[in-house]
């Protein structure tokens, strides 16, 4: 890994896969009262620790930090269990690009244990990880000028829920009625980076 200074208060600490993305935001999140870090925010090869008071003495931290994802330890996680509706219009789709039926997607998909990598896109909504590479979920070629609230997707090596109503191009394979973004909540975001997520078929 690398760390770079990026303005007078923040460092970023580029990341050589999203593997070692999570385990670096994990460690962090766990000292990061002892840094004196204001704010962690993971992306899919970085991780920027904002708000740093003393940038000197955390970068030379950080340097010290193990160069492979394997030989961090990150620690506890949060889990959240999410019910799914496996009656998305592109379930169909998914089937094809696996080349299996649609109940050993709904398999697969429940007996995965996703990790949140990182948020972005709109607020809320969470890259979750831990699908194998070989099954890696092309997008759609026409994105939808609107996916409804709640609806799971797959795209490329990530599964997530669509927080809100947006345009998107990810393949719908279900849905929840669970919220993950809740404005009013503290925190807002049900699926935080680090959290581990599992999915469950809600008609079983």
């Amino acid at each position: 890994m690398q760390v770079r200074r990026v303005g007078e208060r923040a460092l970023l600490v580029e990341c050589a896969d999203l593997g070692e993305v999570t385990a670096t935001y994990a460690v962090l999140r766990d000292r990061q009262a002892e840094l004196a870090v204001t704010d962690l925010v993971p992306a899919a090869r970085t991780v920027l620790l904002d708000g740093v008071v003393d940038v000197e003495s955390v970068a030379a931290l950080l340097e010290g930090l193990p160069p492979q994802a394997g030989d961090l330890d990150p620690g506890p996680r949060r889990m959240v269990e999410i019910p799914v509706t496996y009656d998305g219009p592109d379930l169909a789709e998914v089937a094809r690009q696996w080349s299996v039926e649609e109940a050993e997607v709904v398999r697969i998909h429940t007996t995965t244990e996703f990790v949140v990598a990182f948020c972005g896109f709109a607020p809320g909504f969470a890259y979750c990880t831990g699908l194998p590479d070989a099954l890696a979920v092309r997008r759609r070629a026409e994105p939808r000028s609107r996916v409804p609230a709640g609806s799971v997707a797959l795209a490329g090596e990530f599964a997530s829920v669509y927080p809100s109503a947006s345009p998107g191009g990810w393949q719908l394979i279900g849905s929840t009625a669970i919220p993950v973004w809740r404005p009013e909540a503290e925190p807002p975001a049900l699926l935080e980076p680090g959290t581990t997520v599992r999915f469950r078929d809600a008609g079983t």
